[in-house]
């Protein structure tokens, strides 16, 4: 099952110290070709002050570049979204500061999310479940955001997902895991930060607990207290490392409650 699953996602169990330069130039020319096939001439990225995001928008960021270094006109918008004032907004304006994008776009996606939120009708709801559904309306709106901006720039969506948050189905469905391209594929969360602190990125951000900050009655939740096990044992677990019983159960479950969000929509046969 271990090996099954880490085949299906794609994780590279040969990313090691050592090798990041060129797994990032390989992950770099993804970007470049994916753009390129499309016809696009820009990448849009939300940038929230996590190594994944920063990760994701330094490699785009040195594609265009290179790109246009070969005579192809592209460009990379950077995108900050807060739901209203965002706590950690020093480290997403580190991220930027390290990431250098061609272009920054601000949207605080408060008024779309409230809005939406104030005519839905769901007074039989606890606040528990209300709050879980208005975090899923934030990483909703804030694609609906990328999209718009893509749409205006003749652009492409791209995501922050990788080999971690996959297996574990940590990602809203048609949110933030609604994209064109997904340049951190098959990385687990280990290997995400070996190629940000090849790449340059401060050690801070690099090493910068997860959060996705969506739950306002739980502000600051921990993707690891979420999962119930560390980020260190799911990719333990990617890697095919020895588990202990106890992550076992917890990965391998979350693999198959969560396979509807990794699945084309449903269709008769």
């Amino acid at each position: 099952m271990q090996d099954r699953i880490a085949r299906e996602l794609n994780i590279n169990r040969q990313l090691v110290k050592g090798a990041e330069t060129k797994e990032i130039q390989r992950r770099i020319d993804f970007i470049k070709h994916t753009l390129r096939q499309s016809g696009c001439k820009a990448l849009v990225l939300g940038i929230s002050g996590g190594v994944d995001s920063l990760t994701a928008g330094r490699l785009c960021q040195l594609a265009v570049e290179q790109l246009r270094n070969e005579g192809y006109a592209a460009r990379f918008i950077a995108m900050r979204l807060p739901y209203k004032t965002q706590a950690d907004e020093s480290d997403a304006q580190a991220s930027l500061d390290f990431i250098i994008p061609d272009q920054i776009d601000t949207l605080n996606i408060a008024a779309s999310v409230d809005g939406l939120m104030a005519s839905l009708s769901a007074a039989e709801a606890s606040a528990a479940h209300v709050d879980f559904i208005k975090g899923n309306v934030k990483a909703r709106t804030r694609m609906i955001a990328q999209y718009a901006v893509a749409n205006l720039h003749h652009g492409l969506v791209v995501g922050t997902d990788h080999g971690a948050e996959a297996l574990m189905g940590f990602f809203t469905k048609f949110g933030d895991g609604a994209c064109d391209l997904t340049p951190l594929s098959g990385l687990t969360k280990t290997q995400v930060r070996l190629l940000a602190s090849a790449l340059g990125a401060p050690d801070n951000l690099v090493h910068k607990h997860p959060t996705a900050d969506l739950e306002e009655l739980v502000p600051g939740k921990l993707d690891e207290h979420a999962y119930g096990c560390s980020y260190a044992e799911i990719d333990a677990y990617l890697m095919g490392e020895a588990v202990s019983e106890r992550v076992r159960v917890i990965v391998e479950s979350a693999y198959s409650k969560t396979a509807h969000k990794r699945s084309l929509p449903i269709a008769p046969l």
